[in-house]
C-alpha cells in the first residue's frame, strides 16, 4: 500500500493544508473516548462468559470451566458481535458510541484525519493506531488492556486485541504492506517467547497528532529547517516554481527533485527555501554525512515521514547522499532537494523527474550591492580598492556573508578572511605557497617581463570582460587563464608564479601531482576533476610543477593500457580547457608536452638561463640584501673589492638564478662558520655545492684563473 499525498499536492499551488483550522483536542479526546467505550462493551461480553463460567472475576489458574469454555469456543467473535448489538443493557452505550464515531469522521480538518488521508490508512490499522494511542495518552489503560486479554501482564496493545475491542473477529490486520508497517507509525516488539507481539505508537507520530510539531530524534543533529532569505535577482525562482507545480499536478510520476549544483555558499539551501516558501512549505535541510551507514534507510524513512507530517521539502546534501542509492518501498515527498557541488551528480529514482540548476555566479554588479549590503563600511574603503576587492574576488553570497559575520569593516581584513576561508577547500591534493616576491625580485629579458605583465592585467581586468556578451558568444570556450612556464631548473618559473599571485592578492596553491597522478585507469582523470571544480570558485592561482608529467604525450595504441592512458590525457585536455580559473604549468621537460595542449594556452613562456649581466644582478642583489650593501664595495684587500669578485664569476662562470641564490647561501654558513669576512673563497665553495648536484666541480685550472682574477 503506497502512501496518498494527494490532497498536500492538490493544495502545493494554494499554501499549507493544515496550518489553521485544527481541531485538535476534541478529535483526542473523542478516540480516546471510543477507545474506553469499545473496551466497556468487550468486558461486558467478557463478564457475561465469566459468569457462564461460575468465575465472573476473572482467571489466576486455568480451571476445567474456562478449558470448557474455550473448546465451546463460546467467545467466538461472531457471537460476541450478535450480543453486544441485541443486548438491551448496551444500547445507550451503542448510541453514543455510533455519535462518537460519526463526529470523528466528520472532522476533516484534524491532524488525524490527515494522518489518515496522507498515509491511506485502513480503518483496521487505524483503529490499531487509536488503541495505542489512546494508551500513550492515558497509561491507565494498561490495566484495561491486561484485562480484556484475561493476562495481568499484558498490560499492552496485541493485534488479537484490536482484532476483538473493534470487530474484526479473527481476521488479520496490520499485514505486512500496512502504512503503519511501512511507515514506522507504529513499533513492534517482541516481548517474550510465546507472547504476542507488542504494538506501540511512535512517539513523534503520536505528538504530531496531539498538535505537538517535533523533530525525530533520529534526525537531531542532522537536520535542521533553513529560513528564507532575500533571493539573488537572478535566481530561477519562479521558473523553478513552475516546473515543481507542472511535474506535481499534471505527470504522472508527480514527484520532483531539484539539483542544486554550485559551489559552497553559492545559496543552494536558500534558494530551496526560497522555492519552498513560495509553494507554501518549510525546507529541512539534511546533512547526510552525519547520518551512520547502517542506520541511513531508516534515518530515510524517517525523513520523508516528516516531510509528509509538517508539509516540508527535503534539502539533502553531503558527500554521502551522492553514493547512497534512495529507498524503493518508500514513496518520497512529492518535493525533494539536492545540494551538489558542480560536476558531481546523484544516480536517478524511479519515483522522482530530475530538474537540474547550476547556481548562477554572482556579476559585478552583484557583488557590489552585497558587499554594501552586508559590510555597509565598505563604502568608506576609496574607489579603487573596493572596485578590486568586488573585481578580483569572485564570491558566493555564503562567502560575502561570512566576513560580514565576522565583524570585519577593512579592506585588509576581509581580504584576508576570505583567503583564510579557502585554503582548506583543496585537502590533500594541493599546498599553498608563500608569495613574499615582488616584480624587483625577477631578473629576466625584457621579453619575458613584458609577456608576465600581459598575463597579470589580463588577469586583473578579465572578470569584467567575460561579463560582456559579445565575449562570452565569440568564445564559449577557453574562457580560463592558463600559462605554461618553461625552461631549466633554477630560471625563475616558480617565482614567477609567486610574484603572479601577490601581485593578485591571491593565495597560490601548488597540486601534488604525486597525489593527482594514479596508476589505475580514471583515477588520475578523477583526482584532476575534484581539484578543478573546488578551486574554480576559490579566486586562486594553480600551480601545477613539472606538468609534462600530467600532460604528456598521447602514445600509439598497442593495448589496452596505452587506450585508457591516451583516454586519461584526452579528459585532461578537456578539463583543463574547460576551467575558468588562473592556472600556471610549469615544465623543464617543455618537448613532452603533448602538442595539442600547448596549441590551446595562449600564455607560452620560455624562461632562458640568465646571461653574464642578468648574473651580475643576481650575484649583487642577493649579496646585497643578506650583508650590508656597503660591504660590495668595501674593499677586501688593497687590489680588490667583493663587487670586483661577483663580476669575475657573472662572467666566467654560467650558473641558474637558483644557483646563485644557494650558492650565496652556503657561502654566508661558510664565512659565519670561519668567523671571516665573506670572501672569493667562500662564494667557491658555495658555487661547488651547486655544482655537485649537475655531477661536476670546478677545475682546478678555473678555481686558478679565478683566484688569479680575484688577487
Amino acid at each position: 500500500m503506497s502512501v496518498q499525498a494527494s490532497n498536500l499536492v492538490d493544495q502545493i499551488e494554494s499554501g499549507s493544508a493544515h496550518e489553521s483550522g485544527l481541531q485538535l483536542d476534541p478529535t483526542i479526546e473523542r478516540m480516546l473516548k471510543r477507545v474506553r467505550l469499545k473496551a466497556r462493551c468487550r468486558m461486558a461480553w467478557l463478564r457475561k462468559l465469566w459468569a457462564e463460567e461460575g468465575e465472573p472475576t476473572g482467571h489466576a489458574l486455568v480451571s476445567h470451566a474456562e478449558v470448557e469454555a474455550v473448546l465451546a469456543d463460546r467467545d467466538c467473535p461472531q457471537a460476541e458481535a450478535k450480543w453486544l448489538a441485541e443486548t438491551d443493557q448496551l444500547v445507550d452505550l451503542r448510541a453514543e458510541l455510533n455519535q462518537l464515531e460519526r463526529a470523528i469522521a466528520d472532522e476533516r480538518n484534524s491532524r488525524w484525519s490527515l494522518l489518515c488521508q496522507i498515509f491511506s490508512i485502513a480503518p483496521e490499522d487505524a483503529d490499531l493506531l487509536q488503541a495505542c494511542i489512546g494508551m500513550q495518552v492515558d497509561p491507565t489503560l494498561a490495566r484495561v488492556y491486561a484485562y480484556l486479554q484475561d493476562q495481568p501482564t499484558r498490560t499492552y496493545v496485541t493485534e488479537d486485541l484490536v482484532r476483538r475491542l473493534f470487530g474484526y473477529g479473527r481476521n488479520r490486520i496490520c499485514h505486512s504492506e500496512s502504512p503503519l508497517r511501512l511507515w514506522s507509525l507504529v513499533r513492534e516488539k517482541e516481548v517474550a517467547p510465546g507472547d504476542p507481539t507488542l504494538f506501540a505508537v511512535d512517539p513523534t507520530v503520536c505528538d504530531w497528532v496531539m498538535g505537538k510539531t517535533t523533530l525525530d530524534p533520529l534526525l537531531v543533529g542532522k537536520a535542521v529547517i533553513r529560513e528564507p532569505l532575500q533571493p539573488v535577482q537572478d535566481w530561477p525562482v519562479k521558473e523553478t516554481v513552475n516546473v515543481i507545480t507542472r511535474h506535481v499536478n499534471h505527470t504522472s510520476r508527480g514527484r520532483v527533485r531539484i539539483v542544486l549544483s554550485g559551489p559552497p555558499g553559492s545559496g543552494r539551501h536558500t534558494l530551496a527555501a526560497v522555492i519552498a516558501s513560495q509553494l507554501g512549505m518549510t525546507v529541512l535541510a539534511i546533512d547526510t554525512d552525519r547520518i551512520e551507514p547502517e542506520l541511513w534507510q531508516e534515518t530515510y524513512l524517517r525523513a520523508q515521514r516528516q516531510a509528509f507530517l509538517d508539509r516540508t521539502a527535503l534539502c539533502w546534501s553531503g558527500a554521502f547522499i551522492r553514493d547512497r542509492p534512495w529507498p524503493r518501498q518508500i514513496v518520497p515527498f512529492p518535493v525533494q532537494f539536492v545540494v551538489l557541488e558542480s560536476g558531481q551528480t546523484i544516480p536517478g529514482h524511479p519515483d522522482l523527474v530530475d530538474h537540474r540548476i547550476e547556481m548562477p555566479a554572482l556579476d559585478i554588479h552583484e557583488r557590489h550591492a552585497l558587499w554594501k549590503h552586508y559590510i555597509p563600511e565598505s563604502t568608506t574603503w576609496t574607489a579603487s580598492e573596493f572596485a578590486r576587492v568586488v573585481s578580483q574576488h569572485q564570491l558566493t553570497v555564503g562567502e560575502i556573508a561570512a566576513v560580514a559575520d565576522k565583524r570585519i569593516t577593512t579592506l585588509a581584513g576581509a581580504e584576508s578572511c576570505v583567503r583564510e576561508s579557502a585554503r582548506y577547500r583543496l585537502g590533500e591534493l594541493a599546498q599553498r605557497v608563500e608569495c613574499p616576491f615582488s616584480w624587483n625580485d625577477l631578473v629576466l629579458p625584457d621579453r619575458v617581463g613584458e609577456i608576465l605583465r600581459d598575463f597579470l592585467f589580463e588577469a586583473q581586468d578579465r572578470t569584467s570582460f567575460w561579463e560582456r556578451e559579445a565575449a562570452r558568444r565569440l568564445f564559449p570556450q577557453g574562457r580560463g587563464l592558463m600559462a605554461l612556464f618553461s625552461g631549466p631548473s633554477g630560471t625563475g618559473k616558480t617565482m614567477a608564479a609567486q610574484v603572479m599571485a601577490a601581485e593578485l592578492g591571491l593565495d597560490l596553491f601548488r597540486i601534488d601531482l604525486a597525489a593527482v597522478v594514479s596508476k589505475y585507469v580514471g583515477e588520475t582523470s578523477k583526482n584532476l576533476e575534484r581539484i578543478l571544480s573546488r578551486a574554480q570558485h576559490m579566486d586562486v592561482v594553480l600551480l601545477f610543477d613539472e606538468a609534462d608529467a600530467l600532460l604528456g604525450k598521447r602514445t600509439e595504441i598497442k593495448d589496452a593500457h596505452d587506450r585508457f592512458a591516451n583516454t586519461d590525457t584526452n579528459y585532461l585536455l578537456q578539463a583543463l580547457e574547460d576551467y575558468r580559473g588562473i592556472a600556471i604549468l610549469s615544465t623543464n621537460r617543455k618537448n613532452n608536452i603533448d602538442e595539442a595542449f600547448i596549441r590551446r594556452i595562449r600564455y607560452v613562456v620560455e624562461f632562458p638561463r640568465p646571461d653574464a649581466a642578468q648574473r651580475l644582478i643576481l650575484w649583487q642583489r642577493l649579496i646585497g640584501e643578506l650583508t650590508e650593501e656597503e660591504r660590495l664595495t668595501a674593499k677586501a684587500t688593497d687590489e680588490r673589492t667583493l663587487l670586483t669578485d661577483v663580476k669575475i664569476l657573472a662572467n666566467t662562470i654560467e650558473l641558474t638564478g637558483a644557483q646563485i641564490k644557494y650558492a650565496v647561501l652556503a657561502a654566508m654558513f661558510a664565512a659565519r662558520r670561519e668567523r671571516e669576512t665573506l670572501c672569493m673563497k667562500h662564494l667557491l665553495r658555495g658555487i661547488d655545492r651547486e655544482l655537485m648536484k649537475e655531477g661536476r666541480v670546478l677545475t682546478e685550472r678555473e678555481r686558478e684563473r679565478l683566484n688569479t682574477y680575484g688577487s
